[in-house]
């Protein structure tokens, strides 16, 4: 019977990276996925994490099973970077959290409790938006709708046509939202069209959803939430998918959450049963060991400032690749403003090119690229720099663009 079963695609993203690895050219250049590279290419451990681990083998008296939802510490540590320490949500209990793999497990939890509890509501995606979102969705069966998110024209976000089409949704429709860091233009919100979103959220009785992956990367771990945080003033319910992939560099340990907002403790509890049988159906609990990291840096004062100062400098990393970006740009003798590139945040931008184009980059040059044409900037390093934009000015007219 197998063989009647026909080939899938490759992801576009992870499978960018397997042919990457499998390419013998010493000249190749990584910049699809959202992996954090410090300037010698490599992917370090925080020193962070290495004390936390150490800590944790020194302590560790037991491997027997976490709950469905995770430890409660750890919980509660996600709701406090969330929200804010002395958040009413926290106090009061109206946030439920439960431990996820990752951003995506969060995100599939989410598209499940959206599929079974949530009626006929359609979830409303930015266009662009991560490979990944529809795919999550669609296989839980939710409807997905587009909203406005990039002007190609004005490389910068189309807020009027946004609020347009979120005029649209109906009650009880969900707004995906990016907490900070849009994957993969780079460009967020003001604070005012941050405001602005959350009262027509409330006023249209929508339920915002967010995606929070890149928490740190902005402007720094608090600054990063105020988005998350305006729509909680006026937002009674709110749903949360988490990762600490990127800003602890957990990768491969997997580290989410979901976390649930409702009205109420009551409301919330028994929402969050619900949320709570679906994880049983599908990984039935979560692994230890990342999210303990996690909560011992976040619980650690001495150790979450370090943290945040090792969040603070992969940040800065990310942002002199901007600029440099610019400024090669500039010395290779283009006349066309590329300051927009200096202005967005995080991991991510849009190249301009085309699939055809990007394809070429890959086949002629082995320089990897996303065929939606979005740019890891966290793969760009002082010594690929200079090869990657000759190359693209060279064979594609400035097609950086």
């Amino acid at each position: 019977m197998f063989e009647k079963v026909v080939a899938a695609p490759a992801d576009p993203i992870l499978g960018l990276t397997e042919e990457f690895k499998k390419d013998a050219r010493a000249e190749k250049i990584n910049l699809g996925v959202g992996i954090y590279k410090n300037e010698q290419g490599a992917t370090p451990v925080l020193a962070t994490v290495k004390k936390a681990e150490q800590a944790i083998l020194e302590t560790e008296t037991s491997k027997s099973y976490l709950t469905i939802e995770g430890t409660a510490e750890y919980g509660l540590a996600v709701q406090k970077l969330l929200f804010g320490a002395n958040s009413e949500i926290v106090t009061s209990s109206r946030a439920k959290t439960a431990q996820a793999p990752g951003g995506t497990g969060a995100l599939r939890v989410a598209a499940e409790f959206i599929k079974r509890h949530l009626g006929s509501a359609k979830i409303w995606i930015s266009n662009p938006t991560w490979a990944n979102h529809k795919g999550v969705f669609t296989a839980a069966g939710v409807e997905i709708a587009e909203y406005t998110y990039y002007n190609a024209e004005t490389k910068n976000k189309d807020f009027s046509a946004m609020l347009a089409d979120l005029e649209q949704a109906s009650a009880g429709d969900i707004i995906l939202l990016h907490g900070c860091c849009h994957n993969p233009t780079g460009i967020d919100p003001t604070a005012d069209e941050w405001k602005q979103l959350a009262k027509l959220a409330a006023d249209k009785k929508l339920i915002p959803l967010f995606d929070f992956a890149y928490q740190g990367f902005a402007k720094g771990v608090e600054e990063d939430a105020a988005g998350l945080r305006a729509f909680a003033e006026v937002n009674s319910e709110i749903l949360v998918a988490s990762s600490f992939s990127k800003n602890f560099g957990l990768y491969n340990e997997r580290v989410g959450a979901f976390t649930l907002v409702a009205a109420n403790n009551e409301v919330a509890q028994t929402a969050f049963s619900q949320v709570k049988g679906i994880i049983r159906s599908i990984y039935s609990n979560p692994p230890a060991h990342g999210s303990a990291v996690v909560t011992h840096i976040l619980n650690d004062v001495a150790l979450r400032q370090e943290w945040e100062q090792e969040v603070k400098e992969m940040r800065d990393r990310i942002q002199e690749m901007r600029t440099l970006f610019v400024e090669t740009l500039k010395a290779e003798g283009v006349t066309h403003d590329f300051s927009f590139i200096e202005a967005q945040n995080g991991m991510f931008s849009f190249s301009g090119l085309s699939k055809e184009q990007v394809a070429r980059l890959k086949d002629e040059f082995a320089i990897y690229i996303v065929g939606s044409g979005r740019i890891s900037v966290a793969g760009m390093t002082k010594e690929n720099m200079g090869r990657y934009v000759k190359v693209s000015l060279r064979y594609f007219n400035c097609g950086l663009e």
